[in-house]
């Protein structure tokens, strides 16, 4: 224990992980893109599971191999692709309308916030909490 904390240090809260798939964060609330796209701004890897690079492809009306020679890279673990990112690290389907692969885009863009998220992302994502029985009724989740 500190003395300018007397409780002892602080743990960080779990943030899940961009493979999450299944598990909401926020028991209570479900947020909703605004699509400020900050997200898509924030560097690291933008992780491409092996069943999303087919829908990906072709909504962009290329083939497979061409997508992953064009678009992506070795995710920094070495464990799968990732979506290259710009020199200033937006993700390279950043458009000035926004995500040029929207409809298609990875589990880990549509996941965020409320899959997974990073330490400050309130402060930088403009999602609107949505209390969590409103969201089941909307069909949000």
């Amino acid at each position: 224990m500190s003395p300018a904390d007397p409780a002892g240090p602080r743990r960080e809260p779990s943030h899940g992980s961009p493979g999450n798939r299944d598990t909401l964060l926020d028991p209570d609330h479900f947020y909703v893109c605004q699509r400020c796209t900050a997200c898509c701004k924030w560097p690291g890897d933008v992780r491409l599971e092996d069943d999303e690079i087919a829908p990906i492809a072709a909504f962009l009306g290329i083939g497979e191999d061409d997508f992953i020679a064009r678009y992506t890279r070795l995710r920094t673990n070495r464990k799968g692709l990732s979506l290259i990112e710009k020199d200033n690290h937006e993700c390279i389907m950043l458009e000035a309308g926004g995500c040029r692969i929207h409809p298609v885009k990875p589990g880990q863009c549509s996941g965020f916030p409320n899959k997974w998220n990073f330490a400050g992302w309130r402060e930088v994502c403009e999602a609107k909490p949505v209390p969590m029985a409103d969201a089941r009724a909307r069909g949000l989740v």
